[in-house]
């Protein structure tokens, strides 16, 4: 019999192939009769077996041209050595041994139903159990290094003896001695230092009390925490949250801390890609940023590294991407110095459909990019509105001929544009904002809506002939099909499509588009 681990029950009947450790009794009994397996096992050995390193390392396995049977449809499973196996603790074996297919005996059913089915199926007919697995270990903090926080003691001088003093059982001129002796026994001060981690694991509180230098924590901390929103690399989501969450536990019951949990929200960043690869400098892929803001500013790079991917995703590095993020900036600086002005606030009046459509745009691009910025964290779309917002001023609106309330619509455009891109680049806007006759754009009040025009009477109307778009209309919204009809084929790109051919049919959705079939 060979005892499995497989976190999803559920899925035993499609199960494929059963995966062994290389410290398996099985692979241990095929070793001496088979030198290929032993070349493997020497090569996966080379590979550091921390946790970490086997969640990333690639998935490998050898066959070991041997089958057991499945406890129910008694088929035969191939068993294979994984390097993704561990021999002390068997993580997630189910969904990393390769493919499983579901044989359908539990469709329909949700998965905590299908999973106490099939554990009672299991325990009825004794091939299975249901188990809690706890991958606790013991944590060896200390590091040989020394520019590291201090472990707190001092250790007998003699290695065979395990003797220890705390630093709390020290005088004060003995902590500054390098050596005491006690009770005839020579002790030194510990020469190795603690993980970075410990340090980092408790920070959030200390920040919070730095004024205290009596105390680890005063009640500042109290005051500030738990933080609302931690925003840390994918790198941290395991090792770093896991010990500061135990950390804050542990202040909690020593009542030093208030709050049992440390952060709030969490946003964990993704990483900078060089050709589907992370950047970094063992690769040789990195791009330099000093030379990319020598060329382009670092609003530039800010602009193209907030703009090119959600902040949860990895980005993917792009020279002509932060070209483009240039270019924008570019045409931002030139509008700005010459329709921008900070004196000037627009309300809007004017019955002029053009203008009121802008205003309106203006509006909801607000709304989305506090939206955006505050609940959802999506830099990149919001980024996407302020653009779409400058791009909707029409051409006219600029001419040295246009109106007075079109200039100055105009200019209230540029103003909440400026303002809403200051976190993203604060050097060219506040800039601009000097230019224009303003002082510190950060100390500005934040644009707020205009609760009165978010939605407009008019909509863009996609005209299609047999599914593909050939035009557009900007309408009323609550146009009906006959006038939507008359005014689409007058289109001429639609006109085009339309002539000579049979009209068979009409599909018409109020609001949205419409579509002849021919």
């Amino acid at each position: 019999p060979i005892e499995v681990f497989t976190t999803r029950p559920d899925t035993i009947m499609g199960v494929s192939f059963i995966a062994l450790s290389s410290e398996h009794e099985i692979t241990k009994r095929k070793l001496p009769e088979n030198k290929d397996l032993q070349l493997w096992i020497e090569e996966m050995s080379k590979v550091k077996s921390a946790e970490k390193d086997q969640a990333l390392q690639e998935k490998k396995g050898f066959f070991l041209n041997e089958f057991a049977y499945h406890p129910v449809s008694k088929e035969k499973i191939p068993i294979w050595v994984a390097n993704f196996v561990l021999s002390d603790y068997s993580d997630q074996a189910s969904t990393d041994k390769g493919k499983l297919i579901n044989s359908g005996q539990f469709d329909g059913l949700s998965f905590e139903d299908a999973f106490i089915r099939i554990q009672k199926f299991a325990e009825q007919n004794n091939f299975g159990r249901f188990e809690e697995n706890y991958r606790l270990r013991n944590w060896g903090v200390s590091r040989q290094r020394s520019w590291g926080a201090p472990i707190p003691m001092m250790i007998s001088e003699n290695e065979d003896d395990n003797d220890a003093i705390p630093f709390s059982d020290l005088s004060d001129d003995e902590l500054k001695a390098e050596s005491i002796e006690r009770n005839g026994k020579k002790y030194v001060k510990e020469k190795d230092t603690l993980d970075t981690f410990f340090e980092s694991s408790w920070y959030y509180a200390r920040y919070a009390s730095f004024k205290s230098d009596k105390d680890i924590l005063d009640d500042e901390a109290n005051y500030w925490l738990p933080v609302d929103q931690y925003i840390g690399g994918i790198e941290h989501a395991i090792l770093h949250l896991l010990y500061s969450r135990f950390f804050c536990k542990v202040l909690n019951e020593l009542g030093y801390l208030d709050t049992r949990e440390p952060f709030t929200n969490l946003l964990c960043q993704g990483m900078v890609l060089m050709d589907g690869a992370k950047m970094s400098k063992s690769k040789g892929n990195v791009v330099n940023p000093d030379d990319l803001i020598e060329e382009y500013g670092a609003d530039s790079l800010r602009l193209f590294m907030m703009f090119a991917a959600p902040p949860e995703q990895s980005l993917e590095w792009s020279d002509s991407g932060i070209k483009g993020s240039f270019k924008f900036i570019n045409k931002l600086w030139t509008m700005s110095q010459k329709h921008f002005s900070t004196v000037e606030h627009y309300e809007h009046t004017s019955e002029d459909s053009e203008m009121e459509k802008l205003y309106i745009k203006v509006n909801q691009t607000i709304k989305k990019v506090n939206d955006d910025f505050s609940r959802r964290f999506s830099f990149n779309t919001a980024i996407s509105s302020v653009m779409e917002m400058i791009n909707a001023i029409p051409d006219k609106f600029l001419d040295d001929n246009s109106s007075e309330d079109q200039k100055t619509l105009v200019n209230e455009t540029l103003r909440i544009a400026i303002s809403l891109l200051n976190p993203i680049i604060p050097h060219v806007t506040e800039q601009l904002w000097k230019d224009a006759g303003g002082h510190f754009l950060y100390n500005e009040s934040w644009p707020v809506p205009n609760e009165n025009f978010l939605e407009s009477n008019e909509v863009d109307f996609i005209v299609q002939v047999n599914g593909k778009s050939r035009g557009k209309l900007i309408i009323d919204i609550e146009a009906g099909e006959d006038d939507v009809k008359s005014m689409s084929m007058k289109i001429e790109n639609v006109a085009k499509y339309l002539e000579g051919k049979e009209i068979k049919k009409i599909i018409f959705v109020k609001g949205k588009l419409i579509n002849f079939v021919v």
